[in-house]
């Protein structure tokens, strides 16, 4: 097991985490995912990447040149990153950040992705905006929700996750793929 104390765990004084005030500092927002959860779903980022130890005080609005936060959601459900074409295209078109997709966006991907590589069917942005409106409460965070008086496409998506806010972690920019061009 490779623990965030190895070589991967950043030791650099690096430009600090900042919030940018979207987030309400309270406990129900602060970053409960430790260093001993990062450690069970390192093995779904490359080699190389590094890890920012963990900090109960963080928040998921944090930013920094040198840090980007993902959401455990994607990893949990079997991301792997750098994240398939589908996938990439949605975050590009819609210029959400990861962290501000909601776990329901995160399974609604990932359906699509298994559907496009188990049929070999080519689904695009069109098919997914037929289907769903993406949708903001006033909170910076996003979902999709269905046309208005159709059933849900994909089914167990709307689940409820406990917690979901509270489950993020950081990794440096410069040791994944298009690390620097991340929200």
């Amino acid at each position: 097991m490779l623990l965030r104390n190895s070589p991967h765990k950043d030791h650099k004084k690096g430009s600090p985490l900042k919030s940018q005030g979207i987030i309400k500092d309270a406990p129900t927002e602060r970053c409960c995912f430790t260093d001993a959860h990062v450690d069970r779903i390192r093995h779904c980022f490359p080699a190389n990447a590094v890890f920012k130890s963990f900090t109960s005080t963080a928040l998921s609005d944090f930013v920094s040149d040198v840090w980007v936060a993902f959401p455990a959601t994607p990893f949990a459900i079997g991301y792997s990153y750098p994240f398939p074409p589908f996938t990439q295209s949605f975050f590009s078109l819609t210029g959400i950040s990861y962290i501000q997709a909601m776990p329901m966006i995160w399974r609604v991907l990932y359906t699509f992705e298994r559907i496009i590589e188990q049929k070999g069917i080519d689904l695009g942005m069109a098919e997914l905006a037929e289907l769903y409106d993406l949708t903001t409460f006033g909170s910076h965070r996003y979902l999709l929700k269905r046309k208005s008086g159709e059933d849900h496409p994909v089914f167990k998506v709307t689940k409820n996750d406990t917690n979901w806010k509270r489950r993020f972690f950081f990794v440096r920019r410069d040791t994944i793929p298009y690390g620097k061009d991340l929200p």
